[in-house]
């Protein structure tokens, strides 16, 4: 095998296969990452029987031909290489890198004990790539790392005709993010359970108005029972593969309250950027408080005995004045996941020229108690045609459980 390929687009290659490589794999074959080189095309693929990634990528090919090498090293070397060209021969068992001055030498693996990637399971549907990039940044912090509950460390995709909504939670907040998709089928109803990494490389790699074909094995019953098995998406150029978590995920609709006591509308920028100052002075297990009268909310922090932070915004409040205690980690992630709701809709309704988001919105936070979970999400600022309601956004909800404050003294 022979092949020259330019170094800057190999290595962004190489770089996104190696994040799917096991770093503890069951047989060391499954450390390396597959090169294929043919007609005017290299592959790159890895597969642990888990989760697998294949890139096309274009290439002058000198001779086809296959190869298996670590993957890793490969990932550490192309990233250091020289402003050069890349070609690779492979030959005898040994695989020659060479970038301007830089050489390499690489043993090969052995090709027949490597497995066969897995084929795209049956697709169901198709959606935006700069959609599905957005719903995963909103919800994939929001799921557990925790291993030993499997369950809680992915996201539930919800098919329901021509709406996908997604979901996960660590049992302290709910993220829910709702987007556009075309489904094969115009009634096709269905859930998966994907790991949370899986969805997330996938989003770092999609941009706006490229399709993702998704694809997993759908239950007999059109009912929207869970599927099982593998997932794949598709980009064209690019594939990814995971199995399933085979479990069911909570049920996540009957967890937001019908209704609250106090809502609080807050301009989004000033709002975010007064909790990021303040969350500077707060402790990991210090909450920020936010107290709210009629038109002003008071957001503080601080560390015993050494450091205290406080800022105002103003509030378009109703309800009984009220004080309410959050995780600064948790609140600040929930503030800008709704921010992206609002950049979402920026960057279809923008002219050239216009403020940056999140300025041109507002942040809706909804409680009942400083004990009970509160709910954030975005209302778009913008003025209504005649005959038609203001902007809201309901497409991102973020639940999330209070702190309890610490008794001052």
């Amino acid at each position: 095998m022979k092949f020259r390929v330019e170094r800057d687009v190999l290595g962004e290659a190489v770089s996104w296969v190696a994040r799917e490589l096991p770093t503890r794999p069951v047989v060391p074959v499954l450390s390396g990452m597959l090169l294929e080189a043919a007609g005017d095309t290299l592959t790159l693929s890895c597969f642990d029987y888990e989760v697998s990634a294949r890139v096309e990528l274009p290439a002058l090919i000198g001779e086809p031909g296959t190869a298996l090498v670590p993957g890793r090293l490969l990932a550490e070397i192309t990233r250091s290489l020289p402003a050069a060209d890349v070609e690779l021969i492979a030959n005898s068992g040994m695989v020659m890198l060479t970038c301007g001055s830089a050489e390499f030498a690489l043993v090969a693996l052995p090709t027949e004990e490597y497995p066969r990637l897995p084929e795209l399971p049956t697709a169901v549907g198709t959606i935006d790539g700069g959609d599905l990039s957005a719903a995963a940044a909103q919800v994939v912090p929001s799921a557990s790392r925790d291993d030993t509950l499997p369950m809680l460390t992915g996201v539930c995709m919800d098919f329901d005709g021509p709406t996908l909504t997604l979901a996960a939670t660590d049992r302290y907040r709910l993220a829910v993010a709702t987007v556009p998709w075309q489904p094969a089928e115009s009634q096709f109803r269905s859930s998966a359970l994907v790991p949370a990494r899986t969805l997330a490389d996938v989003a770092r790699t999609v941009t706006p108005g490229q399709p993702v074909t998704i694809a997993f094995g759908k239950p007999a019953a059109n009912d929207g029972r869970p599927a099982d098995g593998m997932i794949g998406f598709d980009s064209g150029d690019r594939r990814l593969t995971a199995r399933l978590i085979g479990q069911e995920f909570i049920k996540y609709q009957a967890r937001f309250p019908a209704t609250f006591d106090a809502s609080a509308e807050l301009p989004a920028g000033p709002f975010i950027e007064a909790v990021r100052r303040v969350s500077l002075v707060a402790e990991r297990a210090t909450p920020v408080q936010l107290a709210f009268g009629h038109d002003m909310a008071v957001i503080e922090a601080k560390t015993d005995g050494r450091a205290r932070g406080v800022e105002s915004v103003p509030v378009d409040y109703t309800g009984p004045d009220q004080v309410i205690s959050f995780s600064p980690h948790y609140l600040l992630d929930g503030l800008a996941a709704a921010a992206l709701s609002g950049q979402a809709r920026h960057q279809v309704t923008s002219e050239p020229g216009d403020p940056p988001v999140p300025g041109g919105g507002r942040i809706k936070l909804q409680f009942t108690s400083p004990a009970r979970p509160a709910l954030i999400s975005w209302i778009d600022d913008e003025v209504p045609a005649a005959g038609q309601q203001s902007g809201r956004s309901a497409a991102f909800r973020y639940l999330v459980v209070p702190l309890r404050a610490p008794a001052s003294g």
